[in-house]
Formats: C-alpha cells, sequence, structure tokens
C-alpha cells in the first residue's frame, strides 16, 4: 500500500503570513460589531443628557466622556496585552464597554444625567477596543505595508460605524416594544454588539499576534514586560523624536475631530434636524473617517508618513472653516464632517503606523497605549472645551479654535520634519 501523500510543512515565513491573514480577518471581523456599539451610543448621547440634563453646556460632556473612559482604559489595555498578549486586551476593553451600556439603560430609565455619564466612560471601552486592534494588525506585519495593514482594520470599522448611527431609531422603536423607556434602546443594543465583538476576540483571535512575534523575535515574557510601564514608555518616546512628532499629531487629530463632531448632533438638533437627518450626517462623517482608510495606509506607505500626516491637516484644517461658516446650512456641515472624517483617517493612520515603526517590539505596548492615552485626553479636553464655546459664543468661533490648533500643529510639522522614506 502507498501512504497518502503528506502536505509539506510550513516555513515560518509562510506561517507567519498566514497567521497575519487570520488575525486580520478576525480583528475586522471585531471592528465591524464593535463599531455598531460604538456608533449607536455615539449617535444619542449629547442628544439624551441634553434632554436629561437642560443644558448644552453640559451636553457637551456627553463625549468627554466617552473619549475620556477611552482613555482611562487606554492604559489597562495596554499592560494586559503587554502581559498576557492583545487578546486579553482587547477583551478587557470590550467587557468594559458591555458593562458601560447596561448602566446608560439604567440611567436613562432613572432619568439621570449623572450616571448616564459614568456609563458613557465605560462605554468608552469600545472605542479603545477599536484603538486597540489596530496596533495589533501590525505585530506580525511586514515594516513596508505596516499602514496598509493598520489601514485595513480601521477600514473594517466602516460598515458597524456608518450603519450603527442609523440603526439608532429603529433600536430605539424597538427598546420601548420590549419595555424600555425611549433612547435606552440604542444602548441596549449596543451591548449586545459588544458582547458580540467579545466573543469573536475571545474565541477566534488564535494564535495571539503579539505573543508570536515575540517568539519569532526570541523575546521572552520577562524581557517583554519592560514594556508594560509609563515610565518605559516616556523614556522610548525622549529617544525617539519621530514617535514624539508622530504621538502630537494624532493627538492634534483626534482633539480637532472629537471637538467638532461631539457638538454637531446638538447644534442640528437645536437647529431643527430631526433624528434621521443627524443620523445621516453622522454617518457620513464616519464614512469620511473609515471608508478610504487603506488608500491612506496604501499612501502612508509609498509615500511616507509625514506627508500623509501634513495632508491630515490640510484637511481637518478645511473642515474647521467650512464648519465655523455653515450657519443653518446642513450641506455645509455634512461636508465639513466628512472633510473632518478624511483628516482624521490621515493623522490616525499615518500616525499610528509612525509610532509602531519608529520603538522596538519589547516596548510597542507601553508606547501605543500611552498614545491612545494622550490622544484621549486631549479628545476628552476638547469636547468638553467645545461645549463651552459652542454654548457661551457659538459653532462658529468652535470652528475658528479648531483651525487655529490645527494650522499651529502643521506649521510645526513642516518646520521639524526631516526627509522620510516609505
Amino acid at each position: 500500500m502507498t501512504s497518502a501523500p503528506t502536505k509539506p510543512a510550513l516555513s515560518s515565513s509562510d506561517r507567519i503570513r498566514h497567521v497575519q491573514r487570520r488575525t486580520l480577518v478576525v480583528l475586522s471581523a471585531a471592528q465591524i460589531v464593535g463599531g455598531v456599539g460604538v456608533a449607536v451610543g455615539l449617535a444619542l448621547s449629547s442628544v439624551v443628557v441634553d434632554e436629561l440634563s437642560g443644558s448644552t453646556v453640559i451636553s457637551g460632556f456627553a463625549g468627554t466622556a466617552t473619549v475620556l473612559g477611552a482613555a482611562l482604559l487606554a492604559l489597562p489595555t495596554a499592560r494586559a496585552s503587554g502581559r498576557s498578549g492583545r487578546r486579553a486586551g482587547l477583551s478587557l476593553a470590550y467587557v468594559a464597554a458591555l458593562a458601560g451600556c447596561a448602566i446608560s439603560v439604567l440611567a436613562i430609565s432613572l432619568r439621570t444625567w449623572p450616571l448616564l455619564l459614568v456609563g458613557l466612560v465605560l462605554v468608552g471601552g469600545g472605542s479603545a477596543g477599536g484603538l486597540a486592534a489596530r496596533y495589533s494588525a501590525t505585530d506580525l506585519s511586514p515594516r513596508d505595508r505596516s499602514a496598509r495593514h493598520l489601514s485595513l482594520v480601521v477600514w473594517a470599522a466602516t460598515i458597524g460605524s456608518v450603519a450603527g448611527p442609523n440603526l439608532a431609531k429603529p433600536a430605539d422603536q424597538i427598546g420601548m416594544r420590549l419595555g424600555l423607556v425611549e433612547k435606552a434602546g440604542p444602548f441596549a443594543f449596543a451591548a449586545l454588539a459588544f458582547a458580540l465583538a467579545l466573543v469573536v476576540i475571545i474565541g477566534f483571535l488564535r494564535p495571539d499576534p503579539l505573543t508570536l512575534a515575540r517568539e519569532v523575535n526570541g523575546e521572552r515574557d520577562a524581557d517583554a514586560g519592560r514594556g508594560r510601564t509609563i515610565r518605559t514608555a516616556w523614556q522610548t518616546l525622549r529617544t525617539t523624536p519621530m514617535a514624539r512628532r508622530a504621538l502630537v499629531m494624532i493627538a492634534v487629530s483626534h482633539t480637532a475631530m472629537v471637538s467638532v463632531m461631539s457638538m454637531t448632533p446638538v447644534k442640528l438638533h437645536h437647529d431643527g434636524s430631526n433624528l434621521d437627518v443627524i443620523g445621516l450626517v453622522i454617518s457620513l462623517h464616519i464614512a469620511g473617517m473609515y471608508v478610504m482608510s487603506p488608500v491612506v495606509g496604501w499612501l502612508a506607505d509609498k509615500a511616507g508618513k509625514v506627508p500623509v500626516l501634513l495632508l491630515g491637516m490640510a484637511l481637518l484644517l478645511s473642515a474647521a472653516v467650512l464648519a465655523g461658516t455653515a450657519g443653518h446650512r446642513v450641506w455645509q456641515v455634512t461636508a465639513a464632517l466628512v472633510l473632518l472624517g478624511l483628516g482624521w483617517s490621515c493623522g490616525l493612520v499615518a500616525g499610528s503606523a509612525l509610532v509602531t515603526e519608529s520603538v522596538p517590539l519589547d516596548r510597542r505596548p507601553a508606547v501605543q497605549g500611552l498614545s491612545d492615552l494622550l490622544m484621549n485626553v486631549c479628545g476628552a479636553t476638547g469636547t468638553i472645551v467645545a461645549g463651552a464655546i459652542v454654548g457661551w459664543l457659538g459653532f462658529g468661533m468652535l470652528g475658528l479654535v479648531v483651525g487655529v490648533m490645527v494650522g499651529l500643529a502643521a506649521l510645526w510639522l513642516a518646520a521639524t520634519r526631516r526627509p522620510q522614506h516609505p
């Protein structure tokens, strides 16, 4: 008898490519369902807080709470990743988001906006998980494809994030039929989405990409653990100027985007727009954030990360000008929000890839976690200031302030840039 032919064993490089392809698929699937959870809550959070509190200024705290939650959970997510791999870090983030949705449903039922803000802080775990997932995509990627692989996972959030705001009204109607109070249904729906993302990560992100990358590089867990502390992250940044520039650009991009985006639903609501219009505008904004991200990643790998960062600053500046001069023109607000999303995509994709390639593997989780922490702290501060500016001086002044911030950041980057190679 002749034995059946055996399949040749995969070489080490072939195995890495195979695992990387699987990793990208799993992360993308989690991004799709997690994006639904983030976007459904995002579409109505500021409106609900506005109604419960009766204050435009306080309504700005809704965006602040979510962004602050993403910031507070960035380091625990990074520590869990550094200690036990990406699967542990992402799971922690989605569990927090699931708990936050449950608290938000309770808060809306009790008509208490302070408790709702507490719930929204934990809901920020969904954003923390999405941000950490983009870094997870680069653990096994070749250097000349890091931005493209990162951007594919960012792009995967398009489906859930664009659909999410438009699902808010149907989820609200279904929730009321099931006995929930008005506007609690979207948060219950978001809880289901985060639960599904958690199942995808726990069940299918195997082998863990960061753990495998350490094995390939001959690192032991004790050595990899050096990258888990804030002190190590700061030490790394002090000796890595390019990583510092990337972190600043990520923070500025996110601050500009969150500040304008978080107050847009309130502006449209006060201008008389209904939930359908608000949902459409936010969906188009989120499409701008994610749809073109693979193109942004390809361009960053080919033309260089710094040129793409400068392009992002130009788009954000244009968005600020359009938003600040829109008045009651919904089409102009929509155009501004689309450009705002495109500029954010350039800043996040190119900046994140530049951070990753600028620091050694054993220190990446810590530096990446610090990057997300700083980005979201700046974003949370921006939403607080944005709420105050819109409440006291109007939406037009917010556009001016954001435009000045972005313009100064672009000038600084152009003045300190060095020749970049893809």
